[in-house]
């Protein structure tokens, strides 16, 4: 991590973005209290993260990318395990596992052993054991990974119902539609957070020009051409067809299917599209990027002899 700088507010459920290796998964385990960080500072729930790891695991729910709950034990049995790891009492554990069974759909399958049960009620049950005892906020570390989009939905409709109750919900995904349901996003990368804001607010302020969706025939070897061309930021594969990040213009469109055309390639159609999630992350990837090749090639100040 690098001076990575953070604020989520009470209620809102909060994207963290990024890839792989950037950095979510440790931050994540900073805030839940168990990995205690080597500088800076930072509180969960009003207990700093350095200094009272014990408080901020009484008041958090937790949920990893990996079904982390008992294979060997039923439904039920697991809800069980875990109102006793958080130390409820009988009445009250008793109360909330049927209240959690039913948010999750999962009454009928109460003694189905949990190894058993399909990746979405597996989730479902993960999210359960994680909301039993009604925690003040939820970490979520891509909870939605190997999950089928039906299942993923079914997710988030919980999700958004836990928020609603006032439950603050901090989740990382690799999904871009699943950060469309966020109420805020911040973009991780190298440690460092690179943008932070609403879904609209970053691709309003993220992407500095206009996005073209170009259809041609190998579209592999057309972003070689595409990104090379003069007004072109970035360029990316979506699916099979390309996005490019232009300066505004009227010249951008004619310019970049004239020069696909000349370079041998079937041009079906060059036109703006609205940015996507997908079109911001690639943006500031790349701009970041450019930024750190920017800074190491500069000159070391100083005049010493290298």
């Amino acid at each position: 991590m690098a001076g990575l700088d953070l604020e989520v507010w009470e209620g809102e459920v909060f994207g963290f973005l990024g890839p792989n290796g950037a950095g979510k998964s440790t931050t994540i385990r900073m805030l839940c209290g168990l990995l205690c960080p080597t500088s800076g500072s930072g509180t969960v729930a009003g207990f700093d993260i350095a200094t009272h790891p014990e408080e901020i695991k009484a008041r958090i729910g937790y949920m990893s990318q990996r079904f982390s709950l008992y294979d060997d034990l039923t439904v039920e049995q697991n809800l069980d395990f875990f109102g006793g790891v958080y130390g409820m009492a009988a009445d009250r554990r008793r109360e909330r596992k049927e209240e959690v069974l039913a948010m999750a759909g999962l009454g009928d399958f109460r003694r189905r052993l949990a190894g058993s049960l399909p990746g979405g009620l597996k989730q479902r049950l993960a999210l359960g054991c994680a909301l039993l005892h009604g925690p003040k906020i939820l970490f979520l570390d891509e909870p939605t990974s190997g999950v089928d989009p039906l299942s993923r939905r079914a997710f988030w409709e919980q999700i958004q119902t836990e928020a609603e109750k006032g439950t603050t919900v901090f989740v990382t995904t690799h999904y871009m539609e699943e950060a469309e349901y966020c109420d805020r996003l911040g973009l991780i990368y190298r440690g460092q957070l690179v943008a932070a804001g609403t879904p609209s607010e970053l691709k309003e302020r993220a992407l500095d020009g206009e996005v073209l969706e170009i259809r041609c025939d190998r579209p592999q070897e057309a972003l070689a051409v595409v990104e090379a061309l003069p007004g072109v930021r970035e360029a990316a594969l979506f699916g099979t067809r390309l996005h490019a990040t232009v300066e505004k213009g009227n010249t951008a469109v004619p310019r970049v299917a004239g020069s696909l055309r000349d370079a041998g390639f079937a041009v079906q159609g060059v036109e703006p599209v609205p940015p996507s999630l997908e079109d911001v992350f690639v943006s500031l990837i790349a701009r970041s990027n450019r930024r750190a090749l920017k800074g190491a090639a500069a000159p070391a100040s100083g005049g010493g002899r290298p």
